[in-house]
């Protein structure tokens, strides 16, 4: 059990978590005043952005290598969600303003995920 708690944290730590915590509390909030046809949208976009997070937090318990793959499913899923976040400010869903915001975040995370990643894969050759 103590192990658990130890685990919790330390993925908590990750400035790459706590954007994509962020990340998930703003689509969440930004898609509750988007229009009923935009449903499909908004499920999509909601769970791109809860696998941005959870993934993190999946692969953090695991193997080195199985980490790695889920931080590049977790990566993935950024992608998706950033090119949704795209589209939303042309199709008028999103302020600019809004759009700026969270096309930083989405810049800032993306660069964390792949220094993060380089930076376990060197860890992993050099235990190989």
């Amino acid at each position: 059990m103590m192990e658990n708690n130890v685990e919790k944290i330390g993925y908590k730590k990750l400035i790459v978590w706590q954007n994509a915590y962020k990340l998930r509390r703003l689509i969440y909030e930004i898609t509750k005043r988007f229009p009923a046809s935009e449903l499909r949208r908004v499920s999509q976009m909601r769970d791109a952005a809860r696998s941005v997070k959870q993934n993190i937090q999946e692969g953090y318990g695991r193997t080195l290598g199985q980490y790695i793959n889920y931080l590049e499913i977790s990566k993935g899923s950024l992608k998706e969600l950033s090119g949704d976040i795209e589209d939303c400010f042309d199709d008028g869903l999103i302020k600019e303003d809004e759009f700026k915001k969270l096309d930083e975040l989405c810049g800032k995370t993306d660069y964390l995920f792949m220094r993060l990643i380089q930076s376990l894969r060197r860890k992993k050759q050099t235990n190989a």
